[in-house]
């Protein structure tokens, strides 16, 4: 990361900076166990952590007592183990063969979602004459990978013959579990049980068994089985708005710049590449060092705003890869006031949501674009 190349007295960081509180983090986890009803929890590492920061999170949640990590690739598992992760990983997304004995070798959980797959972990554990851990993947309709429900039993089968490979656990993922309607999620839950049902047949007895991620964990008060996955909420954000009165839990990412640069714009001279906005009247223009190319996507040009000195304002002409400006109209910034992108002050708000509206996506794409050159901060 460019920042931990620069962390030393005689480089002053960039203005631009991610504060992330732990502590909202703590609390996050602590709602999410009692929701859970004392179910396993989860936490999902994946993307940086959704932007929070891979290491620092895992570190912090590790401290917490966590009781496993999901993370979707297996580089992001080996970096968690090469800086002393213990808590067990589960690496959620495919692999190909080559990938396996780096597995093995780092102790992580390896997702099976077929039967070649599970055989080719098999093989391999067998040829470094260890064990490798191992949930089955189920498709029961989100058409990505895993097992179709419906042909479920050849892995289930396959399963119970391995010797070299420990089944810990089971798993499927909701489509629509943030939906109101969850007829979707219902047909999804009858098809898991199906599959689970067959377990006692091969004489098979995992011990993980889990689908309901932060949508399903706040909809559905049954079904937990014995492992739930946080994602999103464990950050403080909610899959959806009608779930906010299902569990109490608070952003932890804030996301802040300073002015660099304050200008007068006169009527009729249009801001930004494109010239797609200009006023019709003397205006107050400030320069802040954030962009796309931080995550600060292009797709809320003109339509954003920022908190500067307790006072909302809009972005106005498009955003830049490095920059972008902000109107203040006839209202008064300095260069280096705080601006706040994402967060709170004098009692106003810009929220995660708020920049999802302002460009046509979701929080979790706001969380996981901002990139790895903006400095993360702890508290």
């Amino acid at each position: 990361m460019i920042n931990e190349k620069l962390a030393d007295e005689d480089v002053t960081l960039r203005p631009t900076v991610v504060e992330v509180d732990l502590s909202r983090i703590s609390a996050n986890l602590a709602a999410i166990r009692s929701r859970a009803k004392g179910k396993k929890v989860m936490c999902i590492l994946k993307a940086n952590a959704y932007g929070h920061g891979l290491i620092k999170i895992a570190q912090h949640l590790e401290s917490l007592g966590a009781d496993y990590f999901g993370v979707a690739y297996l580089e992001e598992g080996i970096m968690l183990r090469r800086d002393g992760i213990t808590t067990p990983i589960l690496v959620m997304g495919g692999i190909i063969g080559n990938q396996i004995p780096h597995f093995i070798e780092y102790d992580l959980t390896i997702t099976a979602s077929s039967v070649d797959k599970l055989q080719q972990i098999e093989a391999t554990a067998q040829e470094m004459n260890k064990k490798a851990r191992v949930h089955l993947k189920i498709d029961t309709g989100m058409e990505r990978i895993g097992m179709h429900y419906y042909s479920a039993e050849r892995l289930i089968e396959a399963a119970s013959i391995v010797s070299d490979v420990q089944i810990e656990g089971i798993f499927s993922h909701f489509a629509n579990a943030d939906e109101v309607d969850q007829s979707y999620t219902e047909m999804q839950m009858k098809r898991f049980k199906k599959v689970l049902q067959l377990l006692p047949k091969y004489n098979l007895d995992i011990p993980l068994i889990h689908i309901a991620n932060s949508g399903g964990l706040l909809q559905i008060s049954s079904e937990q089985y014995s492992m739930v996955r946080a994602g999103l909420l464990l950050y403080g954000v909610y899959p959806a708005a009608h779930l906010r009165k299902k569990i109490e839990v608070k952003p932890a990412l804030s996301w802040k710049t300073r002015v660099v640069f304050f200008k007068v714009v006169k009527p009729g001279h249009p801001v930004s590449y494109g010239s797609t906005w200009q006023s019709d009247e003397m205006i107050r223009v400030v320069t802040l060092p954030v962009g796309y190319g931080d995550g600060y996507m292009r797709s809320m040009s003109n339509k954003a705003m920022v908190i500067i000195n307790g006072q909302k304002y809009h972005n106005v002409g498009n955003i830049c890869m490095d920059q972008l400006m902000i109107n203040i109209k006839w209202g008064t910034a300095y260069n280096g006031d705080a601006v706040i992108l994402i967060g709170e002050q004098a009692g106003n708000m810009i929220s995660v949501e708020d920049l999802a509206e302002w460009a046509g996506t979701i929080p979790y794409e706001i969380l996981t674009n901002i990139n790895t050159r903006v400095p993360r901060v702890y508290k």
